[in-house]
């Protein structure tokens, strides 16, 4: 994929009467160092990732490389799976649910049943044993730079840390200064958790070497110090002394080449990547740092008011969120984070963002810390686009690619079809076969989901270019649906099975997502077909198709029905509303085409309730900025930022002190759902039109946002005052034509690629 880094360092977008300030104020900020892992603060560059803990006696630096997981290269597929498909079908068909989940489990899960989890790679300690008696401690994490820094003072000296892990230089970097001269002196050493590991200490430097516990890969990370001071080794450690600064720079990497090849030489690789920072100075390797965060970060802004809570720690303003959800900056300061997270965890030629980004400090994560792709790896993708962070959403097409190839003999052993297919869950084996149980891991969604992001992808962009490099790989998606569907015995629709609802039901015939989720698939290859001019005749057979795929249908409690049968329990306030999706992200049911399915899922998330775990929480805050109820969807925000851990509330999910969203535990998904939930308040576009501010709540009745991104290509930058439009600025990209629309007012006009549009609040 072709990669565009825009450069923006000035200080403000200006939009006519509109002035989005960089806001100086996008800062985690606390007044104590961090005690739980939780309460650390992130850094990241893609693929080297940190938590800083900001302690003053003991400073940690818990530490990842994206690359470190169990296993081995290995081929999930059930071979002769196949084989029993017909019969797992049939007992479907006749409501023999426990004996088609026994079969399931028998012949047709994938070897091994379970895949393997991301693993820690290190720590990274500095220890201070003079500095036990301090004053003025303060913490923070600069969204604006991606630098975190701790601040404090002992005997009347003021000690500083600076940590920033760097996408340029490819290295994890701290800098340690006394503004007395000779006045720091320190000591640094690693460790790890892995049982086998290895730590070698020479004059300057210190390697860590690691080998995962019955698996394939073995990790190797080196610093080396830089500074004005003596440096002394003593009992695995490096002492610095007599200094007025010090440097570290810390690389890391594996034997790792793709999921087929574990070749590869982390210690040629670590030397290498150290060697271009020797005597670069920190200076330069910072400025390379910020220059580099900025081209991303910098190209969008948002500012919706501060009454005053943003000079409080971000713990305590959690917790006061939490009493009264009256913080319109911190609601800006959310969406920005969620933005520094994926940039930090996100970036061309890395991997992409896991259920925990690329922090995780345990041997045995929740989840295995893998790809989970009946919603959680898609959600960490859903602000890429709209947040301007086009970019940052490639890795997640490159894990696609992946797929595309072993979701082949997957499809192939599992159910005799051509093209490619992904279960629920995918770790760095890419592992596609069914997991884990048969009554929630045969879920056949994951080739569909993972290919509407491509597709999204161009609908934002316009970038032919893109799309014929990935039209083979979504139309080879398609292809295996187009033979996986069969004729269902009792209505004659085509429809899915076996598979589930994600984690509700059990193992079924024709869960309502599958068909919202294939109906999507098929359309978005019709659409790019046309527009490419390629593969026509397979388009003419999708079109044939749609219409005999099970409809969405409406059921006795006038709901959403979830199932092909009308079974929903109006009781059941599960967190998964999987049945939704062609509502948010999808477009298939909205008030416009469908207004009476979008009633009935409404209904339906009416039923689900507003409790749920925090990606759940996210998604719902995406519904009902589609069902148009701004205020519905503030109230679900306020509980994403109300703290986690608070017995008092009495109900799951949440913001941990760092603002990492709580599944509990910590899942990284909640904090870009939600996020991308308060963009959908501001802009939609996906009904091939863009309405501005369609769920402003009221809680929201000023702002400014520049930078926010629509689809067909446009640049969206306006301002609201009263709950009211004020002024809009439209930047075309591609020269396509435009409709704005704003509460009945609708304006169309053609536009040049590279011209920017002006209205007032009135659109004219």
């Amino acid at each position: 994929m072709k990669t565009l880094r825009l450069i923006t360092l000035t200080c403000a977008f200006v939009v006519g009467p509109i002035v989005v300030s960089a806001q100086d104020n996008m800062k985690l900020s606390y007044d104590r160092p961090a005690v739980e892992w939780t309460e650390a603060l992130p850094v990241g560059n893609g693929s080297l990732g940190a938590m800083v803990f900001g302690g003053v006696e003991k400073e940690h630096l818990q530490f990842n490389e994206e690359t470190l997981w169990a296993g081995k290269p290995h081929n999930y597929a059930h071979k002769g799976a196949a084989e029993h498909l017909a019969e797992i079908r049939s007992l479907l068909s006749e409501g023999k649910q426990i004996e088609a989940q026994n079969l399931a489990t028998e012949e047709f899960m994938s070897v091994p049943l379970r895949q393997v989890p991301y693993q820690p790679f290190g720590d990274l300690y500095l220890g201070f044993p003079d500095h036990k008696n301090y004053t003025a401690y303060h913490r923070e994490l600069d969204l604006s730079n991606a630098v975190s820094t701790v601040s404090y003072q002992v005997d009347g000296v003021n000690y500083k840390r600076e940590v920033f892990s760097s996408y340029p230089d490819q290295i994890l970097a701290v800098h340690v200064t006394a503004d007395k001269s000779r006045a720091l002196g320190f000591e640094v050493w690693m460790d790890a958790l892995h049982e086998k590991k290895e730590v070698v200490t020479s004059a300057s430097s210190q390697t860590l070497k690691v080998k995962v516990k019955d698996g394939a890969l073995r990790g190797v990370a080196s610093f080396k110090v830089q500074t004005d001071g003596e440096i002394t080794t003593s009992k695995g450690r490096l002492k610095i002394s007599n200094a007025s600064w010090a440097d570290i720079y810390l690389s890391a990497a594996t034997n790792y080449v793709d999921f087929n090849d574990v070749s590869g030489e982390p210690e040629k690789e670590v030397e290498a990547i150290l060697g271009k920072v020797d005597g670069v100075g920190f200076k330069a390797v910072k400025e390379r740092h910020i220059s580099d965060y900025r081209s991303l970060y910098d190209r969008f802004k948002i500012d919706l008011g501060d009454n005053g809570r943003s000079t409080t720690t971000t713990d305590r303003r959690i917790y006061d969120f939490w009493k009264d959800p009256n913080d319109p900056q911190l609601v800006a300061l959310y969406v920005q984070y969620a933005r520094y997270l994926l940039i930090a965890s996100s970036r061309p030629g890395t991997k992409p963002a896991t259920l925990q980004g690329i922090w995780n400090p345990k041997l045995n994560p929740p989840w295995f810390s893998s790809y989970t792709t009946n919603i959680n790896v898609e959600m960490n993708y859903w602000p890429a686009e709209v947040a301007n962070l086009g970019e940052c959403h490639e890795p997640l097409f490159s894990l696609v690619e992946d797929l595309s190839q072993t979701g082949k003999s997957v499809a192939r052993e599992h159910y005799n079809a051509d093209g490619w297919i992904a279960h629920h869950n995918v770790d760095i084996w890419r592992g596609a076969a069914p997991v884990n149980a048969s009554n929630h891991g045969i879920w056949l969604g994951g080739g569909a989901w993972l290919s509407s992001h491509i597709w999204e992808h161009y609908l934002f962009t316009l970038d032919k270019e893109f799309l014929k490099e990935y039209f083979p790989i979504i139309k080879e998606s398609a292809l295996f649906y187009s033979q996986f569907l069969y004729e269902d015995p009792k209505t004659g629709y085509l429809i899915s099975s076996p598979s589930n609802s994600p984690e509700i039901g059990g193992l079924v015939a024709g869960p309502t997502m599958d068909h919202q989720l294939i109906r999507a698939l098929f359309r978005s290859v019709i659409e790019a077909s046309a527009i490419l001019g390629k593969d026509q005749a397979f388009a003419e057979g999708l079109k044939e198709m749609l219409p005999k795929i099970a409809p969405n249908k409406i059921g006795k409690h006038g709901q959403l029905q979830e199932w092909m049968e009308d079974k929903d329990d109006p009781d059941n306030h599960h967190r998964h509303v999987s049945h939704l999706w062609a509502v948010h992200p999808g477009n298939e049911i909205n008030w416009e085409d469908t207004p009476e399915l979008m009633k009935a899922a409404r209904q339906s998330l009416e039923y689900r309730g507003d409790n749920g775990t925090g990606w759940s929480l996210a998604w719902k805050i995406n519904f009902w900025s589609r069902f148009k109820d701004g205020n519905r969807a503030y109230s679900l925000m306020h509980r994403l930022l109300s703290p986690a851990e608070e017995p008092s509330r009495k109900i799951r999910g949440g913001s941990y002190p760092n603002l990492f969203d709580a599944h509990p535990p910590f899942q990284i998904d909640g904090n870009f759902g939600g996020a991308a939930g308060i963009l959908e308040m501001l802009v939609q576009s996906h009904l091939g039109k863009i309405e501005l501010l369609p769920a402003l709540p009221d809680a929201l009745p000023k702002g400014q946002v520049a930078g926010l991104m629509a689809r067909g290509g446009f640049e969206i930058s306006m301002a609201w005052k009263d709950s009211r439009l004020e002024s809009v600025e439209v930047l075309s990209k591609k020269g396509a034509d435009c409709t704005l629309q704003y509460k009945g007012k609708v304006v169309e006009f053609k536009t040049v690629a590279g011209k920017k549009y002006k209205f007032n609040g009135e659109l004219k």
